[in-house]
């Protein structure tokens, strides 16, 4: 195992990481988590039986967790490559930054991300690198095409997706989407490397990063396609999500529309 910590890098959020294993893919899987307990764990019992360290690196994205869902010698029996935990600010956005500059300073070839509370079918992964390495540039994992699967999704988050967030992204990037909001997808290293994507730029703090990469592909000529996915809801209790009530609705369509404006274009 190898431990370091990264300070004062551009565009960066500083963070410590913990190599539990060396580069073994060509491609990795971010995933951001913070205090999602036992549905991480879960995931990660899944994805390892279904091989998934097998088929890439398997990199967690902490944003500093203390419900001690982190600890190391837990995650090296889950098959996980490396955690890295972010001591910088920011929330999604700096936490996937982390992960990309990561991702890229290793050298891996593609990149694909997931949430961490155990909602998608991980068991995917597969479909994602398939595409990459097909030549697409960026892979959306959508629930409502032919083969995916929206299971328990809550009526307004469906109406939301449906009716406003996938029709105005796919307005923005000249390609229809279906499932614009979902962190279930997978880029080439030649996408986030482009000159004019510049996804390492502390503009992205919390969801601006998802929303611009959805459209800036296509606006730059890349290919990109959707794999169908399964997205599944509890059918009982608290939704797990980070976005709720008015605020968190609120600040994800000025996001939405700072991006269509194309704000966060370099």
């Amino acid at each position: 195992m190898i431990e370091y910590e990264r300070k004062a890098l551009q565009g960066v959020p500083d963070y410590r990481a913990a190599e539990l294993l060396p580069k073994r893919s060509e491609y990795c899987l971010l995933i951001p988590v913070i205090n999602e307990g036992a549905r991480i764990l879960t995931e990660l019992g899944r994805a390892q039986t279904a091989g998934v360290d097998t088929l890439c690196d398997i990199v967690i994205c902490d944003g500093g967790s203390t419900d001690g869902s982190m600890k190391l010698d837990t995650l090296q029996l889950y098959g996980v490559n490396t955690l890295l935990t972010k001591t910088g600010p920011g929330k999604q956005g700096a936490q996937l930054r982390m992960g990309i500059y990561f991702a890229l300073n290793r050298g891996y070839k593609g990149v694909l991300t997931i949430d961490g509370n155990n909602k998608d079918s991980i068991e995917d992964v597969h479909k994602f690198i398939e595409k990459l390495q097909a030549g697409y540039d960026f892979v959306q994992g959508s629930r409502f095409i032919r083969g995916g699967h929206a299971v328990n999704t809550p009526p307004v988050r469906y109406a939301a997706v449906r009716l406003v967030h996938a029709p105005l992204i796919s307005l923005g990037a000249h390609q229809w989407f279906t499932d614009t909001t979902n962190a279930y997808r997978a880029y080439s290293r030649e996408y986030l490397t482009h000159p004019d994507v510049r996804p390492l730029r502390d503009v992205f703090m919390g969801y601006e990063l998802l929303a611009y990469l959805s459209v800036r592909a296509t606006q730059l000529g890349m290919k990109a396609c959707e794999v169908p996915v399964t997205r599944a809801y509890p059918a009982t209790g608290k939704t797990p999500t980070k976005i709720s009530g008015f605020k968190g609705n609120s600040d994800l369509m000025q996001v939405l529309l700072k991006t269509l404006a194309g704000k966060y274009n370099p």
